[in-house]
């Protein structure tokens, strides 16, 4: 099976401090892979090195979206976003002044291209992309349950429902390769048994390869095929998930010495 992403022996440094280092992995298209650890652990620093929020200190990162090479390691976010890689935050970043419609259809319109004329006219062709994104944007909804709120503001929103329209705006980038950061937090056990099948169908439906940070391990063990684990930056355990968890390194990283002595 190809690869669509390789990380090769990189780190990240913030002055002494080693957020990652020497991370080797790789994620072949198609897989849905977990990416778990104690907090802390540099789970999300590995996030914002794919989405080129920071450069890495040393390494190479290859995506490979169509089968071509793209180095990551100084491309901009946005062109790292147009290249194929969305993603979730940890703490929800939605607009929150705007529709929920507006959330999903301001990702939607880096696809789309009418120019200043187009738009300050409002010509036939700038219509036809307007209604486009708009089309484009509501059926993302849909999927998601949120299309009867498109027209409510995101701040009014539950904090499961914000977490969906988070995920329908990463979808809405049109990506290859989707990170989710703690998708369910916060949710009650109906709501992440909901999004354990709702992940699981994105997957299979839009064609997707899924990295998936989460510290629910019932989720994480249900859906994801391979694992790897880190403990203050390090990378301590890969494989799948029945072997992970019988690691003696990953659960005294969890659950300390005591624990494994017992």
């Amino acid at each position: 099976m190809t690869d669509i992403l390789t990380v090769t022996n990189v780190s990240l440094n913030f002055g002494g401090l080693a957020a990652v280092a020497n991370l080797d992995m790789r994620i072949a298209k198609g897989e849905l892979v977990g990416l778990i650890g104690p907090n802390g652990a540099g789970k999300t620093s590995i996030f914002n090195l794919l989405t080129g929020v920071y450069p890495p200190s040393s390494g190479q990162i290859v995506f490979r979206p169509g089968g071509n090479d793209i180095n990551l390691a100084r491309k901009s976010p946005s062109a790292i976003c147009l290249s194929g890689i969305g993603r979730t935050f940890q703490n929800i970043r939605l607009f929150r002044n705007l529709t929920v419609l507006e959330n999903v259809a301001v990702a939607q319109a880096q696809h789309m291209r009418y120019g200043l004329v187009h738009s300050f006219l409002h010509t036939p062709r700038y219509g036809r992309i307007e209604r486009q994104i708009r089309q484009e944007s509501l059926e993302l909804l849909r999927i998601m349950g949120l299309d009867a709120k498109a027209d409510e503001r995101a701040s009014s929103m539950s904090y499961g429902e914000q977490r969906r329209l988070e995920i329908a705006r990463a979808m809405a980038t049109r990506p290859s390769l989707l990170l989710l950061d703690e998708p369910a937090a916060g949710m009650n056990p109906a709501e992440t048994t909901q999004l354990s099948e709702l992940i699981g169908w994105l997957r299979e439906h839009f064609g997707l390869t899924i990295l998936l940070i989460e510290h629910d391990m019932s989720l994480v063990m249900n859906i994801c095929e391979r694992l790897y684990v880190l403990d203050h930056g390090l990378l301590i355990s890969e494989g799948p998930p029945a072997m992970v968890k019988n690691d003696p390194v990953v659960i005294k990283a969890y659950l300390g010495e005591e624990a494994l002595d017992a």
